[in-house]
């Protein structure tokens, strides 16, 4: 269904006829977007509106506001700046649209999946560490006959500011010889540095330390000390000739090997290495501590000699922004460039504040923060920015936020529109949805199902949509009661005296055998308590014979894979299946194939034109580069012997293009892909192809990704699943389907707990733990437990009232 002014539906703004009319569009008009599953697409968007875009996951609702709007809108600003700069900038694609009319500027603030880098803060994302490097540059107290320093003294990021011995990090990474030899009894041989890297490396390592006349084969704590302290700690990097022994099978010819100490290896993989599995191996043999020079305050000590308020920078850095600006509030400030400076501080912080982020401090690292806090934090310096006439794109703002901080967001974005801006929003939210001008629904389903307009217009019209999934959850009361009776607990674990982060002397008890979900505002420690403090619990006593629990199970939304190479299929071990499928052919037998003959990471089958990628760019100098079908394998990433081979008439290029919901009718007589395949149905993404690259799925499908791949190993031992807000992303009508798996679970006598913000699965579970009543320092504590119908009707902390809304019960 297309919604237009020549359609009929909704009414859409359009420009008046003959002459003298307005002659500004008010509509955003998109034509024929075919952007990844979009069919074609027409619709008109009025700008000058809150829009949201909704629609099951997997639909088009992203393709069509970022893929096709966004897009379309950056590429026309790149084709205002000079060609040469234009080289210098990342360009996206041009959209695969027929025509946009109506489009302004647009800003995209979405869910980066990506982590910044250690330097990155919350005061770095907002630039509310220039206003306060500056306020201390300007404004502070120096001491007696110190000279004034320039705004970049007071960054640890800098040259003039970092302290020197940690390089403005704050901590330095130390080793020692127990961390790198834990067992003194064996020799250098029998592998005693533990630090060294395994195979030809370590044995290289091994063979040059006897040429230099050590004796690798006595026990490490017989040598001598200076001898252990240089094998362990020596900068020295002696180049000596190698005699390796000759093996009976081959020939081993002697070599240049370069000698390099335990200490300087495990610094140089930890700082260097771009592999996350390389760098964790290497932090097993550091500590990590405050540095003793600048004691963690990362700066020099002049600038650390500066006040404001009677605080350092790095004091005033460390405080809540609520606190901070409770102390900026409160300082009389001397002379007018300190009263200018400390109110445009203030005001900075205040959007911030306002969006639920008051608990952070300006000093916390971005790497800690969720996607959806570094997406409010961007939203909230836009609202400082003063642009109007824009259109902003957000991606899913109400992410990771607890039904009272997304009150509070609803008057963020209508101050954005007020402000003369366009607002599109891609949310799953019904309150966001409820709260918008104008909604356009895409479906009705997901992957190849979807990718249709279904509804346009004012969000009281979805009404009478019936193919829509939106209409039938948006439109529909509360149950009165919960509709599933509470479980019975079969035991406990206890956590007791939890002492991290915001948690504070935390004692509170998790039940066994039940749903449990554990909410609070953001900021309150329910990551915390979940994620680390009862992981470790947990993880620690499943040794234990009388532990009730015997297997951990953690499913976060971090990727399945950081590169196209890694896929569905690979994550889940199918393609390991299907490969297997194909080797046992009678024309794989008679030419010798092997499994790697199928794989496109490999050298024999894959095609060499593309390195199995299936695509190649093409650079085009001003224009952004383009990614074209291979001229040689047209995508199918394989050469064409390979594709001669076929399973049941499809080859493997052709199995890997298949969706979820096909293969699985396709392998259905093949007992291993089926089992697979099934537990990806029945978790809603039978819409994803096989060959479907990680890179392209978003946090949410990967976390349901991870836990499909554990409900197909059938395991009958007690586990623990622990869950981080699994419902983010998930359209309603996908919620309820990942809520049957988890259910399903605890019937199969599993325990299961959540964060959770959604209040429809708070109120489906068998017990709560809110924490709270806050965030940052105003939480960490348990402000109510129980069954949800208790905690509602108790009316104790922020979330009482919400679940009792929930339950019908307010």
């Amino acid at each position: 269904m297309r919604h237009s002014p020549d359609a009929p539906g909704p009414a859409v703004p359009g420009p008046g006829p003959g002459p003298g009319r307005d002659t500004v569009d008010p509509c955003v008009r998109v034509r024929g977007a075919r952007e990844h599953n979009l069919h074609g697409v027409d619709v008109d968007i009025p700008r000058d509106t809150l829009t949201v875009f909704t629609g099951v996951s997997g639909s088009g609702k992203s393709s069509l506001a970022f893929g096709t709007l966004y897009a379309e809108a950056q590429r026309r600003y790149f084709e205002s700046v000079a060609p040469y700069a234009r080289r210098l900038i990342h360009q996206i694609g041009a959209p695969k649209v027929d025509t946009v009319t109506g489009l302004p500027p647009a800003v995209s603030l979405e869910q980066r999946r990506s982590s910044p880098g250690s330097r990155s803060s919350v005061g770095t994302v907002t630039l509310l560490s220039n206003s306060l490097r500056m306020l201390y540059s300007r404004a502070g107290a120096y001491p007696p006959g110190a000279p004034r320093l320039d705004s970049d003294a007071f960054s640890p990021n800098t040259a003039s500011g970092a302290c020197p011995s940690c390089h403005g990090l704050g901590r330095i990474h130390r080793t020692s010889e127990e961390l790198l030899v834990p067992d003194p009894s064996l020799s250098i041989r029998q592998g005693a540095i533990a630090a060294w890297p395994g195979a030809w490396q370590g044995k290289n390592l091994r063979d040059v330390l006897e040429v230099l006349g050590h004796d690798v084969d006595r026990p490490w704590r017989e040598l001598p000390a200076a001898e252990r302290e240089w094998i362990l700690f020596t900068e020295e990097q002696p180049v000596v000739t190698v005699h390796p022994v000759r093996d009976a099978d081959r020939i081993q010819r002697p070599y240049q090997g370069t000698y390099m100490s335990a200490h300087r290896y495990v610094m140089r993989t930890f700082s260097d290495t771009k592999s996350a599995t390389l760098r964790a191996r290497a932090e097993k043999f550091l500590t990590d501590a405050p540095c003793p020079v600048c004691e963690g305050r990362r700066l020099r000590p002049e600038a650390l000699a500066v006040t404001f308020a009677g605080r350092t920078i790095a004091e005033l850095a460390g405080l809540a922004l609520s606190e901070l600006d409770g102390v900026l509030a409160s300082f009389r400030a001397e002379g007018e460039a300190a009263r200018v400076l400390a109110e445009d501080l203030r005001g900075r912080i205040a959007p911030v504040v306002e969006l639920g982020l008051g608990y952070l401090s300006l000093d916390r690292t971005a790497p800690t923060l969720s996607a959806g806090e570094l997406q409010r934090l961007r939203l909230a310096t836009q609202l400082r920015s003063g642009l109007f006439g824009v259109v902003y794109v957000l991606d899913e703002p109400s992410a990771g936020l607890h039904p009272a901080d997304t009150e509070a967001l609803l008057g963020v974005l209508d101050r954005l529109k007020s402000a003369g801006n366009t607002v599109f929003v891609v949310e799953h939210h019904l309150d966001v949805v409820r709260h918008a001008d104008w909604l356009v629904d895409v479906g009705p389903l997901a992957g190849e199902h979807g990718g249709r307009v279904l509804y346009s217009g004012p969000p009281e019209g979805l009404a009478g949509v019936a193919e829509s999934a939106t209409a039938r959850h948006l439109f529909a009361r509360p149950a009165a009661v919960a509709a599933r009776p509470v479980r019975a607990a079969t035991g406990t674990v206890r956590v007791t005296g939890a002492d991290r982060h915001n948690l504070r002397d935390l004692s509170v008890e998790f039940p066994l055998g039940v749903f449990t979900a554990v909410t609070g505002v953001s900021g309150s420690g329910k990551s915390t308590l979940v994620g680390q403090v009862l992981a470790r619990e947990v993880d620690g006593r499943l040794a234990e014979a009388d532990f009730p629990v015997r297997r951990l199970v953690e499913v976060d939304q971090k990727p399945i894979g950081r590169t196209p190479r890694s896929n569905l299929a690979t994550y889940t071990g199918l393609f390991d299946v299907v490969r297997r499928l194909f080797t046992a052919l009678p024309e794989s037998k008679a030419r010798g194939w092997k499994a790697g003959r199928f794989s496109f990471n490999v050298p024999g089958g894959r095609c060499e034109t593309c390195q199995g990628e299936g695509f190649v760019s093409v650079e085009l100098l001003f224009l952004p580069s383009t990614y074209a079908p291979c001229p040689v394998c047209a995508g199918a990433r394989y050469n064409a012997e390979t594709l001669e081979v076929r399973y049941a008439g499809l080859d493997i290029a052709q199995v890997l293009g298949l969706t979820v919901e096909a293969a699985a009718a396709f392998f259905a007589d093949v007992p291993a892909a089926a089992r697979s395949l099934r537990a990806l149905v029945d978790i809603g993404l039978g819409y994803l192809r096989l060959g479907q690259p990680a890179t392209e799925l978003s946090g949410g499908e990967a976390q349901r990704i991870k836990l499909a791949t554990e409900l197909q190993r059938l395991r009958r031992d007690h586990t623990l699943y622990l869950l981080d807000e699994p419902t983010t992303g998930l359209h309603p009508a996908d919620v309820r389907v990942l809520l049957g798996q988890l259910h399903g679970l605890v019937d199969a006598g599993h325990s299961v707990v959540v964060v959770e913000h959604d209040m429809e699965v708070v109120a489906g579970a068998d017990w709560v733990v809110d924490l709270g009543p806050g965030g940052g320092a105003e939480g960490g504590r348990v402000t109510a437990c129980g069954p949800p119908a208790e905690v509602a009707a108790r009316g104790e902390g922020r979330t009482a009232r919400y679940l009792a809304r929930a339950l019908g019960t307010s």
